[in-house]
């Protein structure tokens, strides 16, 4: 399996009554596949993975597969503490019929750079799909370097990497490392573009969940090395990716997911967004509306 282009991160719809909004899950898998996103994250942490039961979780997997899977790749978000409870979500994962699993490093443990390699090998071995390793040290406190990536990126079972640290020197080290079976993903909506034309395969996005058509059009001008206009879009974008990390994720989005009728908050302890930012909120839609209608 070969991952590229764009691939949602998708958020969960809840009800005004904070159960899963199924009926908002399946227009936003819709409008995800009818606007030509490659792929979609089901319950990452843009799908507050944390807040939902195993019942949840697997009530959101097997609707995106009956619903968009065989016409873009579904990965599963599994990554836990712990390495046999990785195992046991992949396995969870795979059952529900995921394509693949999106396995962030351990939040909070912090394990080594040799405990990172032991942790993903033994996922890679016993939990039953293929993996794509995510390194977002902001958010796990454990930052998984290119010389350990150079370790696992020709196992047979790991087939990608979504590097969400946009800086250049680290990009630079990881270009070496794709290949046909191993896929560079950026995990940094500000800056993917310009992996992307430096390598990269495509893009996990939070922003791709209200502008889908957008990004898969970036993707496919970034693929096909048409810089300027790949550049040209991007900068009509960056208000939105400003927006998005406005607070912490997903508050942004859901917001604006919300002015498109697709779900009603967040679960505890993240709350929606703050009231001053109300009002850039509305502006932020309305530019996703437009760019979307144009690009229809």
């Amino acid at each position: 399996m070969h991952l590229s282009g764009s691939i949602t991160a998708l958020a969960t719809p809840f009800t005004a009554a904070g159960d899963l909004d199924l009926d908002a899950w399946a227009r936003l898998l819709d409008a995800q596949r009818d606007g030509g996103s490659h792929g979609v994250v089901v319950a990452g942490s843009t799908g507050e993975a944390a807040a939902l039961t195993d019942d949840e979780y697997m009530t959101l997997l097997r609707t995106a597969v009956a619903r968009v899977g065989g016409r873009m790749k579904v990965l599963a978000g599994t990554g836990q503490s712990n390495t046999a409870k990785t195992i046991a979500q992949t396995r969870l994962a795979r059952d529900g019929g995921a394509d693949a699993a999106l396995v962030v490093t351990p939040p909070y443990v912090r394990p080594t750079q040799d405990g990172l390699v032991a942790h993903y090998e033994a996922v890679a071995a016993q939990g039953g799909l293929p993996v794509v390793l995510y390194n977002v040290p902001g958010r796990t406190g454990c930052d998984l370097l290119p010389e350990t990536v150079a370790r696992l990126c020709r196992h047979p079972g790991i087939i990608g990497l979504k590097e969400a640290r946009g800086d250049e020197a680290r990009w630079n080290a990881l270009y070496p490392l794709a290949g046909d079976d191993f896929a560079l993903l950026s995990g940094d909506d500000p800056t993917f573009v310009r992996a992307m034309l430096g390598g990269a395969a495509g893009v996990v996005s939070v922003a791709s969940n209200v502008l889908p058509r957008a990004f898969a059009r970036l993707c496919a001008l970034a693929a096909a090395g048409e810089a300027d206009a790949a550049r040209a879009l991007d900068a009509r974008l960056q208000p939105v990716y400003d927006f998005t990390g406005i607070e912490s994720n997903p508050i942004p989005v859901k917001a604006l997911l919300a002015r498109q009728g697709i779900g009603h908050g967040l679960r505890l302890p993240l709350l929606p967004l703050s009231a001053p930012h109300a009002a850039l909120a509305d502006q932020m839609a309305a530019l996703c509306r437009q760019v979307e209608q144009e690009l229809a």
